[in-house]
């Protein structure tokens, strides 16, 4: 089996921070709350401190178990191609389509080059001849609609839409030729036209 797993960014220690003191300050809402007595501030601030104990926990422990967890994004097998469900969802619970109903794989770049967001990389596993037609044939703004989930052409590919991180261990050639290992189907790249 071949997995594909983000690595820890400073993004996620910078998010993993912000939980850590927000919970904080939530601690103190109530402590402070219960300090100053039964007044209606006081209960106000209890109110908002068990509010942001209760949010700002599950957040934390939300964040420090995918942190943890590390578990793949994607996953290629003899069976197929897995979506492993996030943390702390139950592992069964992710998605896989069978190599048989693969047409295609596409790549294809979203965004605009030389901008503050740049561009970002996609892989596609196509469960259509038609979607993987379209993949080939159209032009850039209609294949964009493959990584959006509110277009209804598209629906199908939606939930075999990776956007490669820069803190995958894999890279989109990696990714295409472990697939291609496992059950030989068209590779269309678009990313450059």
């Amino acid at each position: 089996m071949f997995a594909v797993r983000d690595r820890v960014t400073w993004r996620a220690v910078w998010r993993l921070a912000a939980f850590v003191i927000l919970f904080v300050a939530s601690i103190g809402f109530v402590a402070g709350g219960v300090i100053r007595g039964a007044g209606v501030g006081s209960v106000a601030f209890m109110v908002l401190g068990v509010a942001g104990f209760l949010l700002f926990g599950a957040g934390l422990a939300t964040s420090l178990g995918g942190l943890l967890a590390r578990r793949p994004v994607l996953e290629l097998d003899v069976s197929g191609v897995r979506r492993p469900a996030r943390w702390p969802l139950p592992r069964r619970s992710g998605r896989v389509l069978p190599w048989d109903e693969v047409a295609a794989i596409t790549a294809l770049r979203r965004g605009v080059p030389g901008t503050r967001r740049g561009e970002q990389d996609y892989v596609v596993f196509l469960p259509t001849p038609e979607l993987a037609e379209m993949a080939r044939t159209s032009d850039r703004p209609v294949l964009v609609a493959l990584t959006m989930r509110d277009v209804p052409a598209t629906a199908a590919a939606v939930p075999w839409c990776f956007a490669v991180g820069p803190g995958w261990d894999a890279k989109l050639p990696k990714i295409v030729k472990e697939a291609r290992r496992r059950r030989r189907v068209p590779v269309i790249d678009r990313r450059t036209r």
